[in-house]
């Protein structure tokens, strides 16, 4: 019982210190709509300390090592990065001799919170499979945030992360990027002014979920690869229409549209106001993408799990869409049976963004040792990429794709201090986080299971003496 209680008070100590009164965060407009966004980001900031982190290699995030460097964090944000720095009067010193620093991984392919753990069918909501298209949806409205994959995830050195609808549909609906600390609500948890993301999906999910002989479905269901494609088309055509009256609404010239949902998500792409990332897995099919968002004049910024991006990396970096990759996964369908473990390191060596993302809530604790096998495989063939400019694979680059890179994905001056400390070379197998920072607070040290975060979930049910 005893145990229990801390356990209690050091829970209710992370989340309530992440709190804020609603609306205390002024966000702009809603993407795709002139009403303001019904769901505004409440984060804040847990309390941080100037800090020192010292004597460490240091990986700055964008292609910098250090040897017996040190990072400064004053109020949250990363104050400089250098070799001949002094710790403020006042300051806390992390001495980190042997040790190595690294900006916070961000895992931008996520379902944690959607498909929480226990994995059981109450806890299953990042599908909404009613139709083909269902843009309408958020994701964040099915996010559990007692989910105890975000803490596992935390240990990890995971400090931001993207959560996405399922692959069900052509159009899954709206993706949120969250900081990962401990919180009552998705809301006080998002990444201020993150833009919003679209979840989109090509090849054998939405065909599977719709055809395959199940008989009666929704109107314009796909049941093949060209289904799909005219699917796209019809809800960018539809979209398209609405965009032109929110237009004409905008500069006095016409009445506003009937508000719709679905519209209003897709019009936010055609503004460039949200950000499409398409599960996709064959190369021909990323092409056939690429030419559709040219016909109706929007931008996919990431394709996900892209087991060939290595067959056309030279389209996609002259199209300038990064390519979120695992390190090893093929084989489990059709369209993955192609894939190769050197095909992150080739879509870096073409010069196209590449990203190794998790899809899982346990790749997702291990994020860094999925970039150190790629990295491997790509030395196995000639493409030697030093280890400080790897780690852009799980910082800079994810960061850059959910337009967040301005703030967080390197140890720059300015930025959001996420840090982590790792007891040695972090594409060691034996390496752990030791200590992980967001905004420059300690949200997980090792050594201190006082700044271990429980969810509440965690402490499970109490026992019949415990009631009384």
């Amino acid at each position: 019982m005893q145990f229990r209680k801390l356990c209690l008070i050091a829970a209710a100590g992370f989340v309530l210190a992440a709190c804020e009164a609603p609306g205390s965060r002024k966000e702009k407009d809603g993407p795709g709509s002139a009403t303001a966004n019904p769901f505004p980001s409440t984060y804040k900031p847990y309390p941080s300390q100037t800090m020192l982190i010292a004597n460490a290699t240091v990986i700055d995030g964008k292609g910098g090592l250090i040897e017996n460097g040190a990072v400064l964090v004053e109020g949250g944000r990363i104050k400089a990065v250098g070799t001949d720095l002094t710790a403020p009067e006042g300051a806390v010193t992390v001495d980190a001799r042997g040790k190595w620093v690294t900006p916070g991984i961000i895992d931008n392919h996520s379902h944690l919170g959607a498909y929480p753990s226990p994995g059981v069918e109450p806890h299953a909501d990042g599908n909404e499979i009613s139709g083909p298209v269902t843009a309408e949806v958020w994701v964040e409205h099915s996010v559990w945030p007692q989910d105890p994959g975000f803490t596992r995830a935390l240990a990890g050195g995971i400090t931001s992360l993207q959560i996405l609808p399922g692959s069900a549909n052509l159009f899954g609906g709206r993706g949120v990027t969250l900081k990962n600390v401990p919180a009552r609500t998705v809301q006080a948890m998002k990444f201020p002014d993150a833009p919003y993301t679209l979840k989109m999906a090509c090849g054998e999910n939405p065909k599977r979920v719709y055809g395959y002989g199940r008989g009666t479905t929704p109107g314009g269901a796909p049941y093949s690869r060209m289904g799909n494609v005219a699917g796209y088309r019809d809800a960018w055509i539809k979209a398209t229409d609405y965009k032109k009256q929110m237009d004409k609404a905008a500069d006095g010239s016409g009445d506003p549209p009937k508000r719709d949902l679905e519209l209003e998500t897709l019009a936010g792409v055609l503004n460039g106001e949200i950000l499409v990332h398409m599960h996709c897995y064959r190369a021909d099919e990323m092409a056939q993408i690429l030419d559709i968002s040219k016909e109706f004049g929007y931008k996919v910024t990431a394709f996900h799990h892209a087991v060939e991006s290595y067959k056309i990396a030279d389209k996609l970096a002259e199209y300038g869409a990064c390519s979120s990759m695992w390190a090893d996964w093929w084989g489990f369908k059709m369209e993955a049976y192609d894939a190769i473990p050197e095909n992150i390191p080739l879509v870096h060596n073409a010069g196209a963004c590449a990203i190794v993302h998790s899809d899982s809530d346990v790749g997702i604790q291990r994020l860094n040792q999925e970039a150190a096998k790629a990295w491997a495989d790509g030395k196995r063939i000639g493409i030697d990429v030093p280890i400080e400019v790897a780690w852009q694979w799980l910082s800079l680059n994810p960061a850059k794709s959910l337009g967040v890179d301005d703030r967080t994905g390197s140890l720059e001056p300015g930025k959001m201090a996420d840090v982590v400390v790792w007891s040695g070379n972090p594409f060691s197998s034996y390496a752990k986080a030791e200590k992980v920072y967001v905004d420059g607070a300690l949200m997980f040290d090792r050594d201190d299971p006082a700044s271990q975060p429980v969810t509440d979930f965690e402490l499970g049910q109490p026992g019949e003496g415990d009631r009384k």
